[in-house]
């Protein structure tokens, strides 16, 4: 598998029993479906996403990607809560793929975010 951003090789990364791939080189994650909304709850998985979230900025900026697994065009999506997120999803596999930087950010949801959706709420 290569990286649809940059199209290095994928290394296999595991945490809490979930195996994930993630690029050799950006360090952009592969999430295979409802990966990361597993890992997302569990403490500490942030340290999967290793790479310099500068570079997952300016990569962030390649929105025409294939799917690793399914050659796929993906679609440009925004985390619900966190709109300021945009990663990539396969609509075939249902897989996401994330830039570096952007998991430790979607992990983190900030009061100021879980306040604006409170208010969404009512």
């Amino acid at each position: 598998m290569n990286c649809p951003k940059c199209q290095s090789g994928m290394e296999k990364i595991t945490f809490a029993e979930i195996e994930v791939d993630r690029c050799t080189d950006c360090k952009g994650i592969w999430f295979e479906m409802l990966e990361h909304e597993k890992l997302k709850e569990i403490e500490g998985s942030e340290a999967i996403d290793i790479g310099d979230p500068e570079i997952g900025k300016k990569n962030n900026e390649i929105t025409n990607v294939n799917c690793p697994c399914c050659q796929t065009p993906m679609v440009s999506m925004a985390v619900l809560k966190q709109p300021h997120i945009r990663f990539e999803s396969c609509t075939s596999c249902y897989g996401a793929f994330f830039d570096a930087g952007e998991f430790t950010d979607y992990k983190d949801e900030s009061l100021t975010e879980n306040l604006k959706d409170l208010f969404r709420k009512r």
